[in-house]
């Protein structure tokens, strides 16, 4: 699993809604606006880095360590949702 690289499943599209003042997934059907930690991460599923590199990244970017369960535990919900894919 860490070395799967995510990426936002072509059904949604990610982006900042000033409005809304947070990240959203957007689909046909609507909207799924997301919260500061899953919009952090989905904004790195981009296809091009590893699920470890993800991790790292977030770890340095917020200057905290152990956020490898968490990430994983939101991924696997994300791909159940369809959010994202590998």
């Amino acid at each position: 699993m860490l070395a799967a690289m995510p990426r936002v499943s072509k059904k949604f599209r990610l982006q900042w809604e000033e409005a809304q003042q947070a990240w959203v997934l957007l689909y046909p059907e609507g909207m799924v606006k997301l919260n500061q930690s899953a919009g952090e991460i989905l904004k790195r599923c981009s296809g091009e880095q590893t699920v470890a590199a993800l991790v790292a990244e977030l770890e340095q970017a917020f200057d905290t360590t152990n956020l490898q369960t968490d990430v994983l535990a939101f991924l696997a919900m994300a791909q159940q949702q369809h959010w994202i894919e590998y």
